[in-house]
């Protein structure tokens, strides 16, 4: 898939990592390929808490229908970085709830926009994001360094953010259109 930059430069992986992640743009969603940091934050939760999760915050940037937090345990869901000078995800036809397929190996999870993270940093799901990828969930040691593919279909928004089954739904009927269309 051919990159066409949307990024103002390029985000890191982690702190104090080089920054090389450039998010681009196909007809229909943009996307980049990076790593996968755990988000285990929202609902407090055996999995989800700060003694599980040192970097843990009770709330999420985007809420469930009812308003209570989004249970990172179970809602498969990305994080986008805040808005910034590099990239500001809401022009792009990206909000809550925007419906995203995580592809790594040989498997694909479809997921919301679920969270915001840090402006300059890049790469991060929640716990059943990357429990549903095989990859470990663990927030302090789990993750992997590289080869994970993010694609977010633009202008698509699952309501209510928390159904899963939409999002696999929406983003299966999506992810069609885009292999189609480009």
């Amino acid at each position: 898939m051919g990159c066409t930059q949307i990024s103002m430069g390029r985000y890191r992986k982690d702190a104090g990592a080089s920054a090389t992640v450039r998010v681009c743009q196909k007809r229909g969603a943009v996307f980049f390929k990076a790593d996968m940091d755990i988000d285990c934050d929202g609902k407090r939760t055996s999995k989800c808490n700060s003694t599980t999760d040192p970097w843990f915050q009770s709330s999420t940037a985007f809420q469930q229908s009812d308003g209570t937090q989004l249970d990172a345990e179970k809602l498969p869901f990305i994080v986008v970085p805040t808005a910034s000078a590099i990239w500001n995800y809401r022009s792009s036809g990206v909000m809550g709830g925007t419906v995203a397929a995580v592809i790594y190996k040989d498997r694909v999870q479809y997921a919301v926009v679920g969270d915001t993270g840090p402006s300059g940093i890049i790469g991060e799901a929640s716990y059943a994001t990357a429990k549903a990828l095989g990859i470990t969930p663990d927030p302090r040691v789990g993750g992997v360094a590289s080869g994970v593919t993010y694609i977010l279909f633009t202008n698509s928004r699952v309501s209510p953010i928390e159904s899963h089954s939409g999002a696999v739904t929406l983003g299966e009927a999506l992810a069609e259109k885009f292999l189609q269309d480009n």
